[in-house]
């Protein structure tokens, strides 16, 4: 199927295109009341992520507001964890948890691999079912979390500010965590893999707690595995290179080993200067982000003069994929997104006339 609007996997490519593309960071959530209540109508979170049709519909509501370049799946990262048996659940206001962490060795090794058809399959259902709504609108990215921050809520059991308890294992038995991590590194390559084969067109590595790591611990137990996945991946589908994009929050000053392991893209919080790492990969890598989410609490004219400054902060050429530096809001208000798209399109042609 032929894509109406290939603009994002231009841009990852590296590739000339008309205007910077944009596509945000949990763009299908609470901050829209159609999304609100579609979630009210389907009980719980992960009876919406299993619920293919109620899915694919959550994923579409941010295209009918807002210009968007990508959809991406709506899904969670914990639904590896969740296949192997640890007993997600949400509890309101508190976020996800895990009624069995892993905490021991013995732990660790009662763990399996996942069939990802069978325990995952509501996640392909969705794709499949979110690529033929699209019809060739947008590409659809699929996305997994990275086997380190995966680890990290196996681990604590539960979202964490100080990983006292991974970190732990981290120090005493870093054997142990190795043997997670390599599981975890195996079940996220299914996982992509089976993505990919559904229909996503390109993928994005979440490595969201990687940025509370000292730099060698970041190397050996979550760069290594982001790795380990790249050059597992499916590379080219449908006659098309699919691509892989990293982000790891708070790993800006990282980005040139990052930029190193195979990605086509690498993804960047708002602490890092745009025009900085650019200069700091060269041509190795396309780079996407990273306008701060909370600058969509301020007025639209404070929202466009961001915007124009992180366009600049990149300056002319390809290779640039606009996003936020990390998830949207749940408390952001929707015309203060469209005062970004606006200003986005409206700025970003110039930066590509050269092309």
């Amino acid at each position: 199927m032929e894509l109406n609007n290939d603009r994002f996997l231009r841009a990852l490519a590296r590739q000339p295109v008309d205007r910077t593309p944009v596509w945000m960071m949990r763009q299908a959530g609470r901050y829209l009341p159609e999304y609100r209540e579609v979630r009210g109508q389907a009980g719980s979170f992960m009876d919406l992520c299993q619920d293919a049709a109620r899915a694919c519909e959550v994923t579409l509501q941010p295209l009918e507001r807002y210009p968007l370049d990508a959809a991406i799946l709506f899904s969670d990262i914990l639904t590896i964890p969740d296949a192997m048996g640890l007993g997600l659940y949400f509890e309101t206001g508190e976020g996800p948890k895990f009624r069995k962490p892993v905490r021991t060795a013995e732990a660790v090794a009662a763990l399996s691999l996942p069939d990802t058809e069978r325990d995952l399959g509501y996640v392909m259902n969705a794709v499949r079912t979110i690529r033929a709504e699209l019809n060739g609108r947008v590409p659809l990215i699929g996305f997994s979390g990275s086997p380190w921050t995966l680890a990290t809520y196996m681990v604590e059991g539960a979202s964490s500010k100080d990983f006292r308890h991974v970190k732990a294992m981290l120090y005493d038995d870093p054997q142990s965590l190795h043997r997670l991590l390599d599981l975890l590194a195996r079940a996220v390559i299914d996982y992509l893999n089976a993505q990919i084969r559904a229909g996503a067109q390109a993928v994005q590595v979440f490595d969201t707690w990687g940025g509370a790591l000292s730099t060698p611990a970041y190397k050996e137990f979550s760069l290594r595995y982001m790795e380990k996945i790249v050059a597992g991946l499916i590379r080219e589908h449908e006659g098309r290179r699919v691509p892989v994009i990293l982000f790891t929050k708070n790993g800006g000053q990282w980005l040139e080993d990052i930029a190193a392991v195979g990605s086509d893209a690498v993804g960047l919080d708002w602490t890092t200067e745009l025009g900085d790492a650019r200069a700091r990969v060269g041509h190795r890598v396309a780079l996407q982000g990273n306008l701060d989410p909370n600058v969509l609490f301020a007025r639209p004219a404070a929202i466009r003069a961001e915007v124009a400054r992180v366009l600049a902060s990149y300056g002319a050429g390809p290779g640039h994929i606009f996003n936020l530096g990390h998830g949207i809001s749940q408390f952001t208000d929707p015309d203060h997104v469209s005062a970004f798209m606006a200003a986005l399109h409206e700025l970003s042609p110039a930066y590509h006339q050269a092309n």
